[in-house]
């Protein structure tokens, strides 16, 4: 599926590759022995070798390597056994080394998929270039003083994987589902925390258009994009911007550009690099890494279930929609609440309760999962009452949102509140005597054939009941008392 811009002179098919910066997950740097931890007070994690003082050697961190590992057998991709650092030259006031140390023709992890779950149900394939190991530059504070720029190392040396697509993208939607997969499979691999907010995971976004089934075109470079939404965002204006420029009799130039989210526009930063710019050469100071097979299937046998097997098991086990079971493993916390919930009972009434009352109910309460005030047990025990004829549906969402207010179990609610169900004939035929008592004239149209009216006696009788009597019984004695 194409996004398609329709321009004065025809349409234009718009051509998306996506780099991720992954911050890795480890409690040291890429080369150093600086901590990682997030929120710190500015340069307090900086150590020589990040400050880049003279003499000072780089020490790989195996913890990265195995991460780096870890991520690249989560995204099905090559791994290959002799990588080596290369440092690629360039000048800016927050990389005290004046070059950074990155992989550029020998990455640790080569070729990968990642298949995409569509809104519509569909699933659509995007390849993985490549996925090499750099070290982060620091960062530069623009905001602090009128007439000065301050600058933070604490970032400075912390181990990247930077995951590089192919560009198969060819709709902002695709480009928003690639990052939402990749972020669901880092975690779930524990690889990264996939938080755009804090800066842990960051989006350059290529852009070009091009006729449809024509060769590609000049790309533009969107660079530190930090949200999904501002993604697609950015896609959709630069790729009119191009076009816009095509059409003019214009030249698009390959440069690097900013998205501003207050006005959704990018503006140009400068021209884009070519690789020789960078004059990348073999890290003199880093041994080429290589590791053996024993290495990659140590790795491989501590992997957990990934979204993909997840999201088919729950197809297969539990009989969800391949809608339902995409939801439910976008993250592995919610998975897991599921599990425990459908354990031993209907997989698709465990399904709609999550996705749809508890789901609900979290996003007006702006909570995720972890903070839920209703554990999964209680889920459980609420759709229990249910299925034993306690509550009736109705019943059960009135009990839930009691459950949300307060963190009670559904069944000291339902004994407190007096919520159970009626299912005693005596009380429902006498509420249903009266109904019928009341509207005579009504009980003259069922019995004349319209009988589309009992759905209304139901309802009366539900409403005298307070909504307690058993829904099926109402019918059933409304049926006999009227029709015979």
């Amino acid at each position: 599926m194409s996004y398609v811009i329709q321009g004065e002179t025809g349409d234009w098919e718009v051509v998306i590759g996506l780099e991720v910066h992954a911050q890795v997950i480890s409690e040291a740097k890429l080369f150093s022995g600086a901590s990682t931890k997030f929120g710190a007070e500015p340069n307090d994690q900086v150590s020589f070798v990040d400050a880049g003082f003279p003499g000072m050697l780089p020490v790989i961190n195996e913890k990265a390597v195995e991460q780096a590992v870890r991520t690249g057998l989560g995204l099905k991709a090559q791994i290959n056994h002799r990588s080596v650092f290369a440092r690629k030259n360039y000048f800016y006031a927050d990389l005290p080394q004046g070059y950074q140390i990155s992989q550029y023709e020998l990455p640790i992890v080569g070729h990968g998929t990642i298949i995409l779950d569509m809104p519509d149900g569909s699933t659509r394939e995007v390849g993985i270039e490549r996925l090499h190991l750099e070290q982060d530059a620091g960062k530069s504070m623009h905001d602090q003083h009128p007439a000065k720029t301050f600058v933070d190392l604490n970032r400075s040396g912390v181990a990247l994987m930077e995951i590089v697509s192919k560009p198969d993208m060819r709709t902002p939607e695709e480009a928003g589902a690639y990052l939402r997969k990749l972020r669901a499979i880092l975690r779930y691999l524990g690889t990264c925390d996939g938080n755009m907010e804090e800066g842990s995971m960051r989006c350059d976004v290529n852009v070009s258009v091009r006729r449809p089934d024509e060769g590609f075109r000049t790309r533009c470079e969107i660079k530190n994009v930090n949200s999904v939404r501002f993604v697609m965002q950015a896609i959709e204006y630069e790729a009119k911007r191009h076009v816009e420029v095509y059409e003019s009799g214009g030249k698009i130039e390959q440069e690097t550009r900013l998205f501003d989210p207050s006005k959704g526009e990018t503006r140009s930063l400068r021209t884009k690099e070519n690789a020789h710019d960078y004059r990348y050469f073999p890290d003199p100071d880093l041994l080429p890494l290589e590791f053996d097979d024993a290495f990659v299937d140590g790795i491989r046998a501590t992997l957990p279930e990934l979204p993909d097997e997840k999201k088919q098991r729950f197809i297969s086990d539990y009989g969800l929609s391949p809608y339902d079971a995409t939801v439910l493993v976008f993250d592995k916390e919610s998975a897991a609440y599921f599990e425990q919930v459908a354990e031993g009972r209907d997989g698709k009434a465990a399904a709609n309760w999550v996705t749809t009352n508890l789901f609900g109910a979290l996003n007006k309460l702006g909570k995720d999962i972890g903070e839920s005030p209703v554990s999964a047990k209680q889920l459980g025990q609420l759709i229990d009452l249910i299925s034993d004829g306690t509550l009736s549906g109705r019943l059960a969402k009135e009990v839930f949102e009691i459950m949300i207010e307060t963190g009670d179990d559904p069944a000291k609610i339902v004994d407190e509140r007096g919520m159970k169900q009626v299912t005693d004939t005596g009380a429902i035929e006498k509420a249903v005597d009266e109904v019928i008592a009341a509207n005579p004239d009504k009980v003259a149209e069922v019995q004349g054939g319209k009988e589309k009216l009992l759905g209304w006696f139901t309802g009366q009788v539900m409403k005298a009941t307070q909504g307690k009597a058993n829904p099926q019984a109402v019918n059933d004695v409304l049926k006999k008392k009227i029709l015979g």
